[in-house]
């Protein structure tokens, strides 16, 4: 057997569609398309997003606008309340806050956030400190550092 013999079975190749050749053909008249529209017109058609006209999903649902910043650093939040596990005179370091559970990670940066009261006076690192929380730790005789 030669390449130029080889011939797909019979019934395995289709021939393709050929509309508008007459009412005889089955595919006459509106060729396959239907009656009027814009489905029926040269180029018409529309795109899967396409909503008919209404307001589309997207500008119907506020929480869906607008755009995600790709740059935003994501912290890991520690209340300052609850850095009063620690002894006094301790040195909170990120390290301790994994060590107790505070943070779940050292994979995000840490920030100690003003909530809550401090009685002790603690040296504390971490990433990134609000403005209350630095207050409240130097009101209360520790220091807030930033690694």
């Amino acid at each position: 057997m030669r390449q130029n013999e080889l011939s797909p079975r019979a019934g395995e190749k289709r021939g393709r569609k050929r509309v508008g050749r007459g009412v005889g053909s089955g595919h006459g008249r509106y060729s396959c398309r239907g009656c009027k529209g814009q489905k029926v017109r040269s180029g018409g058609g529309v795109k899967p997003w396409f909503e008919g006209g209404q307001t589309p999903l997207v500008k119907r649902l506020p929480s869906k606008r607008g755009f995600t910043n790709i740059f935003k650093t994501d912290y890991a939040l520690v209340k300052l309340g609850r850095l009063e596990i620690f002894e006094e005179g301790v040195e909170v370091t990120p390290q301790k806050l994994l060590d107790v559970g505070l943070v779940s990670s050292l994979k995000k940066p840490i920030k100690i956030l003003g909530d809550g009261e401090i009685q002790r006076p603690l040296v504390v690192k971490a990433d990134k400190f609000t403005q209350a929380a630095k207050q409240k730790i130097e009101a209360s005789g520790g220091r807030a550092e930033e690694i």
